[in-house]
This record gives structure tokens, C-alpha cells and sequence, in this order.
């Protein structure tokens, strides 16, 4: 499925070769940045407080707050949380018709909301189905910005700034990890929830500094004569099929280990401080510590990605990005977490944050690979299917640590996954040297 012909690429837009930015290019950075970084503060909110909400909403429904069980049903609630952000595919088809700053703007109205309210869930299965509707919201977001940015940005910086704000999102990990590290015994699991509904607030923010890419507005009148869907088509035409297979096989990879990988680490680190037998304020601090961290790393990873891009190609930096994958997930889950080691645990964790770049490669070579009429569309596509097969996968991880009665087994053995990842990556067309295509 390996792609050796690219499409035709069209210099009609000779942008400024300039690292000075516009005044609109400032706010669309800015925006684009805004909107990841409370993407990523909503829905790291799940999984930090997966634990502290189990403990509450299973003895409700009669069952018991163990181990093995907290693994077990919030993997279920992981694999939601994926089918949702499945569902999020739509965004794509209406940022190419309506423009990419409505799309934005209502998808962060949709995350923020759904998110607050599953602070009031009065049980697991309403906890479940809010989660499953900010879902929704969450996906959407990282295709509208990335696509928005790459369609603003000056050629000659696009990719640096395409991986500075794909950090964004794990600048809102990183504020929500502080939070519950400061606040989270006093907040609960209730109000971290509450906070995921600020996001609301700053639409009217992106409504009045961010602009529509000029790109997008000087196809108007081809847009009216197309139908909604006619993105989706062109997506999956024989012209583009095979390379949007080929990403959406890659980015279900990154997925698989995002979900049942790094967004356990929280869980982990509970139930390691619980063994050890310190005090609920030091767990919690634990917690937010061990999310902190990997988040730290993966901003750097962030930062690193473009100038990794430019100098070994976009194939072999996601590779290398799965490399370390690899090795902080067997580290993290395969030796500290059965040694019941919470400071090699940690000396694991930076390796697994770097590894998490892997999805600012995408932010950048996602929107290399189609033209403008379609970018959003495919971008949102590829980014948001994947969500459906990996939340499979991740169903059978959450299945493997119920049936062990531990984290250790099937969370170490999604390294595979990544190996498997690593050969797979020549399906992508390699776009390293070319601009955006119009």
C-alpha cells in the first residue's frame, strides 16, 4: 500500500518566507494554540480522576472498588470515550463547508459542556454516557486547529509552529495535573469535572480575534457546487485511498498506546502509593506528579518534532517516536510497575512522554497530504476512525487486566503494537520538502 505518487502541488499561493508573523496569523496561532491546550485539559480530566471516581460510582452499582476492577471498567469507559471520539469524524465535512472557525468553536462548546456535567453523573452509566458525548467535542478539535494553522501559517514555519501547537494539548495536561496536585483533595473528582466546562467561555475569545484561512474563503464558489459529503468521497477516491488507510493504520497504532498506555500511568501510580501505604494526599500528589512529568517530556517531544521531521523525513521520525514507545511502555509497565517501584517507575516516565510526540509528526504531515477542498475532512478522518479500531484494542487490554488481576501483563505487551507500527510506516507518503498543496 506503500504511495509513491504524490499529488500535484500548486505554488498559487507564494507565502512570505518570513518568520514575522501577521497580526491574523498571531491570533490564529494563538487560537489553534488555545483550543488544543483546554483539549487536552479536558480529556486528561478522565483518566487522572479514573481512580477517585471508580472508588465512588461502582459500589453504587454493586461492585467492588478493586484493583482489577477499576482496570476493567474504566477500560470500558476508555473504549467510550474512543467511540465517541470516533463519532467526531462530522467535524470534518462541516470545517470544509462552513469554514474551520465555526467547526472549532462548536466542537470546544460540545467537550466543555459534556465534560462539566459528568461532575453531576449520580452513576456509572450517566458518568459513561457524558463521557461518551465530550468525546465527541474532543476530537474534532486537534483536526479543526491543525488544519486552520497549517492553512495560515507563512511555508517556511509551518512545520515549527505546527509542532508548538500540537504541544499545547500537554500544556493542558500539564495545567490539570498541577490543579490536581494542588487542589484535587479538596476539589474531588466532582469538581475537576466542573472545571472542564471553562473551555465554554473562550469561544467568544476565538469568534472575534481568530480569521478563516484565506485558502478556505477563495474556494467559496466551488464549495456551493459540491455536495456535504463530497469531501468524504474525495477522500477515499483512488487517488487518496490508499495513503488515508495507511494513516489511519498509523494513527490507530499511536492510539492503542496513547489510551491503554500513558493515560494509565495516573491509575498506576495510585495503586502503587496505595501498596506502599502512604496517605491519600500523598497519592493524590502522586497522581498528578507522574501525569506532570509525562507531560513535560512530551512537550519537549513536541518541540523536537518538526526539526526531527526536516532532518530524517516524516517516516522516520514517527519510527523513532515508536522506538521510545517501545521502551517506556515495557519500562513503565513490564519492570517498575511488577517490581512495585514508584522511583523507577518515574525514571520511566520521560521516555514514554517523549515517545507521545508521535502524534505532533501527524499535526504536521497530515495536512501535506490533501488539498484544501478536502484537508479538513481527511485530517478529522483519519484522526477520529483510528479512535474506532483502537477502542477494540483497548476493550481486549481492559479484558487482559481484569482477567490478571493486574496492570502489568497487557499494558506492557501494547509494545507490540508499536513494533508492528514501526514496519507499517511506509504505508504514508514521505512529503518532507514539499508546501502545502492548495
Amino acid at each position: 500500500m506503500t504511495i509513491n505518487e504524490q499529488p500535484a502541488t500548486s505554488t498559487t499561493h507564494p507565502l512570505p518566507g518570513t518568520d514575522r508573523l501577521t497580526k491574523a496569523q498571531r491570533h490564529a496561532f494563538w487560537g489553534s494554540f488555545g483550543g488544543w491546550a483546554m483539549d487536552g485539559f479536558n480529556w486528561t480530566i478522565f483518566g487522572l480522576v479514573l481512580a477517585p471516581t471508580m472508588a465512588d460510582l461502582l459500589p453504587r452499582a454493586g461492585i467492588a472498588d478493586t484493583p482489577d476492577n477499576v482496570g476493567w471498567y474504566g477500560q470500558i469507559s476508555a473504549a467510550l470515550f474512543l467511540l465517541g471520539w470516533g463519532c467526531s469524524f462530522i467535524w470534518g465535512p462541516v470545517a470544509d463547508r462552513f469554514g474551520r472557525k465555526p467547526a472549532m468553536m462548536v466542537s470546544i462548546l460540545t467537550y466543555a459542556v459534556f465534560t462539566a456535567l459528568a461532575g453531576v453523573s449520580t452513576n456509572l452509566w450517566e458518568w459513561n454516557a457524558f463521557r461518551f458525548l465530550a468525546a465527541i467535542g474532543v476530537g474534532g478539535e486537534w483536526a479543526m486547529a491543525g488544519t486552520l494553522l497549517a492553512e495560515v501559517m507563512p511555508e517556511r514555519v509551518r512545520i515549527r509552529f505546527g509542532g508548538l501547537m500540537h504541544s499545547a494539548a500537554y500544556f493542558g495536561v500539564l495545567l490539570v495535573a498541577a490543579v490536581y496536585l494542588l487542589f484535587g483533595t479538596a476539589l474531588g473528582w466532582r469538581g475537576m469535572f466542573f472545571l472542564g466546562g471553562i473551555p465554554a467561555f473562550a469561544i467568544f475569545l476565538i469568534r472575534r480575534t481568530t480569521p478563516e484561512p484565506e485558502r478556505w474563503k477563495e474556494q467559496a464558489a466551488e464549495r456551493a457546487q459540491r455536495s456535504f459529503w463530497q469531501p468524504v468521497k474525495e477522500v477515499l477516491s483512488g487517488q487518496y485511498r490508499a495513503r488515508t488507510i495507511g494513516n489511519l493504520i498509523l494513527l490507530v497504532v499511536c492510539v492503542i498506546g496513547l489510551w491503554a498506555g500513558s493515560t494509565y500511568v495516573p491509575t498506576a501510580m495510585n495503586n502503587l502509593s496505595k501498596r506502599a501505604g502512604y496517605s491519600h494526599l500523598t497519592t493524590v500528589r502522586l497522581a498528578g506528579l507522574s501525569t506532570m512529568t509525562v507531560a513535560a517530556f512530551t512537550i519537549l517531544g513536541c518541540f523536537c518534532v518538526p526539526r526531527l521531521a526536516g532532518r530524517l523525513g516524516r517516516r522516520k521520525a514517527l519510527a523513532a517516536l515508536f522506538a521510545l514507545m517501545t521502551v517506556g511502555t515495557v519500562g513503565t509497565y513490564g519492570v517498575a510497575y511488577p517490581l512495585h517501584s514508584i522511583a523507577l517507575t518515574f525514571a520511566f516516565l520521560p521516555v514514554l512522554g517523549l515517545g507521545g510526540a508521535s502524534f505532533a509528526v501527524f499535526t504536521i504531515w497530515l495536512p501535506e497530504q490533501y488539498p484544501t477542498r478536502m484537508r479538513a475532512t481527511a485530517f478529522a478522518f483519519t484522526t477520529t476512525f483510528s479512535r474506532w479500531f483502537a477502542a477494540a484494542g483497548t476493550f481486549l487490554i481492559g479484558y487482559g487486566i481484569h482477567a490478571s488481576g493486574s496492570l502489568a501483563l497487557p499494558l506492557s505487551l501494547t509494545a507490540v503494537v508499536f513494533v508492528i507500527g514501526m514496519v507499517l510506516v511506509p504505508l504514508a507518503p514521505e512529503t518532507r520538502g514539499e508546501i502545502l498543496p492548495d
